[in-house]
């Protein structure tokens, strides 16, 4: 069965939104207007759950290996992630005081604690990570706040399979079961579960919509009737909320609330009606990164906190929007080289865990 190149042309631009996300909401936060930072989200990590319906099938021991190998491949990264923070602080307390160091993290890293800039390394942190509680990283923030998109991955693939393969044909219940649930969270805020779980129900019913279009093609006729729908979702939103849910978009993402489940109408519908419409034919750069999104979801975590050392001495002295294109194809660069030289770890680990196996196995 041929690659369908369309997903992973899909999936490299959705990568590539993210890239541009993660600039303009993390050191963005200071130069660029917030009406652009809010205009990223329009094509955000719903995509991702979307696509993952798409190319899920009801193969439990298929996916749950699937799933196990991504685990050691995550705990394989956080592994790497560890020793390069304790390495980055060790050399930064080489080169700067500690309150210099404390000044920065504050002043570009305000949401995360200092108290972790030592020379000593936080082996509890490691041992959090791989249990995907997201402790600090306090040289690469950006990375740890990428991270509640793979547990919700993990949740909610886990219960996609399981429908999938016993409920085939009650699909669109639990879709309807989904979206009721989300409804019910967001009418009674005190029903919402915390933490990441919460998530589930928005995008567990994204991830199902996706495995019903599998395959299949919106008609031309439906696509006007589409946008119209999208439409005036965001016409009763300002309605309702006002102007300035506008600002409030990304304030209403964790947990998925129904101004920012509005705010994904577009991309979604989008992804759907390009779906079996628009033709890949053949590989490129896009569908490249489309392939190997898991590596780049990973280097954008630490390309977009490298970043933060030249938003620093530059904001100062260029157009913001200058600065902000300027740092995004940065970033874009940072993020190829560092998703080659993490496959290479990945590989590396890989045979260590291969060779590992065989000589106790002897």
């Amino acid at each position: 069965m041929n690659r369908d190149l369309y997903i992973d042309f899909a999936k490299g631009l959705a990568t590539l939104s993210i890239i541009f996300i993660h600039t303009a909401f993390w050191s963005g936060q200071f130069y660029i207007p917030a009406e652009i930072r809010v205009f990223s989200l329009v094509f955000d990590v719903a995509l991702f759950y979307a696509l993952s319906g798409i190319t899920s099938g009801a193969h439990i021991e298929k996916t749950l290996y699937r799933l196990l190998k991504l685990q050691i491949t995550y705990m394989i990264f956080v592994t790497f992630l560890f020793f390069l923070d304790y390495f980055f602080k060790v050399f930064g307390l080489a080169f700067f005081s500690l309150e210099w160091l404390q000044n920065f993290y504050s002043t570009f890293g305000s949401k995360y604690s200092t108290t972790g800039i030592s020379a000593y390394p936080q082996w509890q942190n490691l041992g959090n990570w791989y249990l995907h509680q997201y402790s600090n990283a306090d040289t690469f923030p950006v990375v740890m706040g990428s991270f509640w998109y793979l547990k919700v991955y993990f949740i909610l693939t886990v219960f996609g399979v399981l429908i999938l393969r016993f409920f085939p044909r009650h699909i669109n219940w639990f879709i309807g079961l989904c979206i009721g649930l989300t409804l019910l969270f967001n009418v009674y805020p005190d029903y919402y579960p915390s933490g990441q779980v919460g998530y589930v129900a928005f995008y567990l019913a994204v991830f199902l919509i996706g495995n019903r279009m599998r395959g299949k093609k919106i008609s031309s006729r439906t696509i006007p009737f589409l946008y119209a729908l999208v439409a005036g979702a965001l016409i009763w939103m300002f309605w309702y909320y006002g102007n300035e849910i506008f600002y409030r978009i990304n304030k209403n993402k964790f947990p998925p609330q129904i101004p920012y489940i509005i705010w994904t109408f577009f991309s979604l519908v989008t992804l759907f009606v390009l779906y079996n419409r628009l033709k890949v034919t053949k590989e490129n750069v896009i569908t490249y990164i489309g392939k190997n999104a898991i590596f780049f979801y990973f280097a954008q975590g630490i390309s977009s906190s490298l970043i933060y050392f030249l938003v620093v001495p530059l904001k100062e002295n260029m157009p913001w929007w200058l600065l902000m294109i300027l740092i995004y194809f940065i970033n874009i660069i940072l993020a190829f080289i560092i998703s080659a030289c993490l496959k290479k770890i990945d590989g590396t680990g890989w045979n260590i865990l291969e060779f590992l196996r065989r000589k106790t196995a002897s």
